[in-house]
């Protein structure tokens, strides 16, 4: 197999796992409201059941070691997000959709975890560089098929249970090339180092990432959930959610590229800074204006930015723990995921309680300062090599 399959499924993995059983969920969300009367309270639930999904999937993914294992839940997670898409379509009992959100976030881990460790762990095997940016491109390309999408089928069909039915048949044409192209199984460890110790990091300096990275969490999600209900919610804006979902999903694709390199020239530290100032920023424009340009900007500047965050981080603990960069890694991720479940459905009460969105946006802006004033306090990184 060549190196080009596997990144080439790879990608299409993630579009299948996080475009369609996670993102999908985001553009047709004003069209379930208003036709089922699902509530903003509501649908911050099942955005939280959503998040829970995938962080019970981090956690088996920081637990499980065998690389058969790793492969047949990664294989599962592909098949199981084309069926937890197709089952939105068939009920509108609550607790049956909560339950499609869990497993399609237990799907959105093994895509996001699983999928990525089988591929970099191919690329090392064989001799490549162990670089992600090219597998990453499908979370931003996963945004752009979900926008596109919502907005292409609304010509055809504008009955909510229709459009999720059909996102689940164009996840067939991501299903055949990220099934056909998996990466191999991975070999057997040929032995176990004994007294393995864990991560070299001090306490301190985990629990500070820890912290940021849950402010992080928690601006990832509240844009991820509400983007496209709040640029709907404005009367001048009516009809323009698709596009501003969109745009997320196309500034995302080049993003890893971009911060990658400024991490090099700069230093982890101070690029981590400046993409949460940014996507701080991008939190508030909505807030402070209602126009069109304000969306967009906001849109583009939060699609630009998450993805970043989220590598960097990850590459910059990844390197603090060389003896075991997956425990270190999987915490980070339980304070990123703690977040995703505990902001949609704050948000959506204070959505609810106050019939506008700006309140949440100026408490997720509030969040965001607090994860910067803990990166602030960390000591500087250098500039990579």
């Amino acid at each position: 197999m060549h190196a080009w399959q596997v990144i080439t499924g790879g990608i299409c993995s993630l579009v299948l796992t996080l475009g369609l059983a996670r993102f999908v969920f985001t553009p047709l969300l004003p069209a379930m409201q208003l036709q089922t009367g699902l509530t903003d309270a509501a649908a911050g639930g099942l955005a939280a059941a959503n998040y829970a999904g995938y962080i019970s999937g981090a956690l088996a993914v920081a637990w499980i070691d065998d690389g058969r294992w790793r492969h047949r839940l990664y294989s599962m997670g592909l098949w199981l997000a084309l069926l937890t898409t197709a089952a939105m379509a068939l009920t509108t009992w609550m607790p049956a959709w909560a339950l499609s959100r869990y497993v399609g976030g237990l799907c959105g881990a093994a895509g996001m975890l699983l999928g990525s460790g089988l591929v970099l762990g191919w690329l090392m095997r064989q001799g490549r560089r162990p670089e992600l940016g090219l597998y990453f491109i499908g979370i931003g390309l996963g945004v752009v098929v979900s926008a596109l999408g919502a907005w292409g089928l609304s010509f055809f069909w504008t009955l909510w249970s229709a459009q999720w039915l059909a996102f689940s048949v164009i996840g067939l044409i991501f299903f055949v090339p990220a099934w056909l192209w998996r990466p191999p199984v991975p070999p057997a460890p040929v032995a176990t180092v004994a007294g393995d110790v864990g991560p070299v990091v001090s306490r301190r300096w985990m629990l500070t990432m820890a912290g940021s990275y849950f402010a992080a969490g928690w601006g990832f999600v509240i844009s991820a959930t509400f983007t496209v209900a709040i640029v709907e919610r404005e009367p001048a804006l009516a009809g323009q959610g698709a596009l501003a979902w969109a745009l997320v999903g196309l500034a995302a694709m080049p993003a890893v590229f971009l911060w990658d390199k400024l991490a090099r020239r700069w230093g982890d530290t101070r690029a981590l800074l400046l993409a949460f100032g940014l996507q701080t920023a991008s939190v508030v424009l909505p807030a402070v204006s209602g126009s069109l340009a304000a969306a967009l900007i906001g849109a583009i500047g939060y699609g630009a930015t998450f993805i970043g965050i989220v590598s960097m981080t990850l590459a910059l603990v990844g390197r603090r723990a060389p003896q075991n960069p997956g425990k270190a890694m999987a915490r980070l991720t339980l304070s990123y995921g703690a977040a995703q479940i505990v902001a949609p459905v704050v948000a959506g009460a204070m959505a609810q309680a106050t019939g506008s969105f700006k309140g949440a946006l100026w408490l997720t802006a509030a969040v965001m300062l607090a994860g910067m004033a803990l990166l602030a306090t960390l000591p500087e990184e250098g500039p990579s090599a």
